[in-house]
């Protein structure tokens, strides 16, 4: 990613840099160091769980994936032969899922974004695009039947919530299924990331486009969250859907 880009992405949330937690790099610097608690192995139960309410009795979707790092689901939903576009600012992690997964791929530019490429499968129905996700945009990507968020919104500094809230907005089709995933637990023990997004901030920054309904919330305090001083963690699931326009 070259520095226009990054000041592109800066230019776009001016109001938000000075209290900025984690830049972009520092995520890059993550994924170099493998400092990467955050990567799930296995598919994930609250998508498993709630695919049938993306889906919507619908197949063949085009499915996004913000900052999706080398998410196993991408491959899941993929050879279910759904259409899965993935946002990811390292190059280190979205190689390692091509590599991981055993999928052949190629390398291309991303006209319209400096300094950008996309990593596509041979088989056609999976781009990842390594580069800034607020460079993303719909005159690139399209728009999407369905978006699974469960590292995005959790991982952005809280600042920047209305800036990546309206990019997610711009790429919902007008049927968009949208599975959001939050995790609450006491921001007074720990300071994130994962972020603690209060239900206020989802209606606060979804709520006037779409329609919005808890689908569950479940413990899932483990080791990792026992070590940062927590003793209770919960990941909160919605699904939002686009307000109809009549």
């Amino acid at each position: 990613m070259d520095s226009s880009s990054v000041v592109s992405e800066l230019n776009i949330c001016s109001d938000t840099k000075q209290n900025r937690v984690l830049t972009e790099e520092d995520w890059k610097q993550k994924w170099e160091n493998k400092n990467t608690g955050f990567h799930q192995v296995k598919i994930h139960k609250l998508l498993s769980e709630f695919l049938d309410t993306m889906l919507n009795n619908r197949k063949q979707l085009k499915i996004f994936f913000p900052l999706c790092g080398k998410a196993v689901d991408m491959k899941w939903l993929a050879d279910m032969g759904h259409n899965v576009v993935g946002a990811e600012f390292s190059e280190t992690a979205i190689k390692g899922f091509f590599e991981e997964q055993n999928i052949s791929h190629v390398e291309e530019a991303v006209p319209g974004i400096p300094g950008a490429k996309v990593f596509k499968s041979t088989s056609g129905n999976l781009s990842l695009y390594c580069c800034s996700i607020y460079d993303i945009s719909d005159s690139i990507v399209g728009k999407f039947d369905g978006i699974w968020d469960r590292g995005g919104l959790v991982a952005v500094n809280p600042r920047d919530r209305e800036c990546y809230s309206n990019k997610i907005l711009s790429l919902m089709d007008k049927d968009c299924r949208y599975l959001l995933v939050t995790v609450v637990y006491d921001p007074k023990l720990h300071a994130g990331p994962p972020f603690y997004v209060p239900d206020e901030d989802v209606e606060t920054f979804f709520g006037s486009l779409c329609n919005i309904k808890c689908l569950k919330i479940s413990d899932a305090l483990g080791p990792v969250q026992k070590r940062w001083g927590l003793d209770f963690f919960q990941e909160k699931i919605y699904v939002l859907t686009p307000k109809s326009s009549s």
